[in-house]
């Protein structure tokens, strides 16, 4: 439904978006996440017409809309300041933009008690903007943008304003929203939206695809699950809060075994399905990522697969599970080497005492190979 193909844009001498090339198809929730500064704002605002790209196209529906206005573009946009209108009330907001659409003035009502009825304020339509929490006025700005049936929902961190509590509520009623409000409106393949986002938790929650950015190029897409079990670069590893990334040399295809700092170590190779890089930096170093869960206590005398010895450097307590923070000796075992790795474990799993000696199996099907 929304193609864009090699989308370039630059800010005086930087480059902000680098080629830049994604389909999104009808129905489709596609999050585009990554940290500030990576070029996710500036390509919503170039497909909503707000900026201008140096080169590429936007296409909807096959039909280029690179120079088409913003205003005749038919998209809803939501914003993270909501960009209400304080003087007018929840309803006189939400049918702003039909009113500027000229639709029948029989129908206006009928559709703002309808989106108003979706995003969970029945009733609110005479409220003052002012007497609204803060999660309310993002209900209302979404109300506004989807209650002309817009052909594309862009929204640029729509709940970055909120505080974290009711982010956590409001980002599982969004995605509930978004996938029910198609029918509603007239668009029976689904509301079709690009979702701006810095937080990986939101974006998981909402979308049916992410787009991890990086300076300007796409690093990788998937659907939530696929990024979270196998990101395919250090740097989306580390970005979703993996930080076990170790430097590896090859030594064994069959089985996949490579050279690390904590000596070899057994891996899974890559499942055919696995989603790749969409700009793969093919002159990277090749590491090795080992997941949070990966590690597994050995007692004194059993044998287990990838065996590492080191010491319990911390511990925090979250409730359902521990972080602990291991400092792995190296190979020749002639010392601690400076390579800790995060590791997950059950809250009721018995550890040693911090500074004490632990003995860790690392499970190869939680370590995968990074481009």
């Amino acid at each position: 439904m929304l193609d864009l193909h090699a989308i370039q844009k630059s800010f005086d001498d930087t480059a902000v978006l680098r080629s830049i090339s994604l389909s999104v198809a009808a129905g489709e929730i596609v999050a585009l996440l990554g940290p500030s500064g990576c070029g996710k704002t500036t390509l919503l605002r170039i497909i909503a017409g707000l900026e201008t790209a140096d080169g590429g196209e936007v296409l909807l529906d096959g039909v280029d809309v690179t120079a088409v206005p913003v205003h005749r573009r038919g998209f809803g946009m939501v914003f993270q300041d909501y960009a209400l209108f304080p003087h007018k009330n929840v309803a006189e907001n939400v049918v702003f933009g039909l009113r500027m659409q000229e639709w029948p003035p029989e129908k206006v009502d009928g559709r703002a008690a309808q989106v108003l009825e979706l995003v969970g304020l029945a009733g609110f339509a005479e409220r003052a903007i002012h007497e609204l929490s803060g999660g309310e006025q993002q209900r209302v700005a979404l109300a506004r943008a989807l209650a002309p049936a817009p052909r594309l929902l862009l929204l640029d961190e729509p709940l970055g304003a909120l505080d974290r509590a009711l982010r956590e509520r409001l980002m599982l009623d969004l995605r509930a929203i978004l996938k029910q409000a198609g029918g509603l409106v007239g668009r029976p393949e689904g509301i079709t939206a690009v979702y701006v986002t810095h937080d990986q938790a939101e974006a998981f929650a909402i979308a049916d695809r992410v787009v991890v950015m990086n300076a300007g190029h796409i690093e990788q897409v998937g659907r939530p699950t696929e990024l979270y079990r196998r990101p395919a670069t250090a740097f989306v590893a580390r970005f979703l809060g993996m930080d076990n990334i170790l430097p590896a040399a090859p030594l064994s295809a069959d089985p996949p075994l490579a050279q690390t700092p904590l000596g070899p170590l057994a891996y899974t190779a890559p499942h055919p399905h696995t989603p790749t890089p969409a700009h793969p930096l093919t002159h990277s170093p090749a590491h090795l990522l080992i997941r949070p869960e990966a590690a597994r206590l050995l007692p004194p005398g059993e044998e287990g697969e990838n065996v590492v010895h080191g010491r319990v450097q911390d511990c925090s307590f979250r409730g359902r599970y521990q972080i602990v923070t291991v400092l792995v000796a190296g190979e020749d075992g002639e010392g601690e080497t400076a390579v800790s790795l995060k590791l997950e474990f059950d809250s009721d799993e018995h550890l040693p005492d911090v500074g004490q000696p632990v003995q860790l199996s690392l499970d190869p099907r939680a370590i995968y190979r990074l481009e």
